[in-house]
């Protein structure tokens, strides 16, 4: 069964870190790109971050860039993205998907995980 499973949301003051993990059963991910989206409340759906299947180029929105950094391990079958410098702009749902081609829209991505949340208050 093919999974996608993230962990390590929580609570965190502002000027924190969390560091998300998406873990994958079922497949590997190494053969795929994967793509950390998040989604405030009442808002859409927005691309975060992206790392490339191919030569392992890594892509960040404008919003996080500087602050957020995504990773992979083989090893672990684990996709990370280390969030730093937390601000009262990243409260979301975040998700992990995997697909094609590393994007930061949605379309691209065949699997998707449940979700971890993040807040950020003082």
């Amino acid at each position: 069964q093919v999974q996608l499973v993230e962990s390590g949301g929580g609570l965190v003051q502002p000027g924190g870190s969390l560091r998300l993990s998406c873990t994958a059963s079922g497949f590997n991910l190494g053969g795929y790109s994967i793509g950390w989206f998040r989604q405030a409340p009442g808002k859409e759906r927005e691309g975060v971050s992206c790392i490339s299947s191919s030569d392992r180029s890594t892509y960040y929105a404008q919003s996080v860039k500087g602050r957020f950094t995504i990773s992979i391990d083989n090893a672990k079958n684990t996709v990370y993205q280390q969030m730093d410098g937390l601000t009262s702009e990243d409260p979301a749902v975040y998700y992990c998907a995997a697909g094609k081609y590393a994007v930061l829209y949605e379309r691209p991505y065949d699997y998707w995980g449940q979700g971890t949340r993040v807040t950020v208050s003082s």
